[in-house]
């Protein structure tokens, strides 16, 4: 299962965990990712959606 919300597309980023001394090691930021029923062209599916979309309203969710 990959890690991308299905309405925007926001994936993880990766970079950089800078320590005091700085040493360097490769970080990961996952979205907030959540498995939601959703109308999707009219029949309810499941899908993984970021919260920024459920929040603003992008997702019509199915009951």
């Amino acid at each position: 299962m990959a890690r991308r919300c299905e309405i925007c597309g926001k994936g993880v980023a990766v970079g950089m965990k800078v320590s005091h001394s700085h040493i360097r090691t490769k970080k990961v930021w996952a979205p907030n990712l959540q498995r939601v029923k959703a109308m999707i062209n009219g029949t309810p599916r499941r899908i993984m959606v970021c919260t920024r979309c459920l929040r603003s309203g992008k997702v019509q969710r199915a009951i």
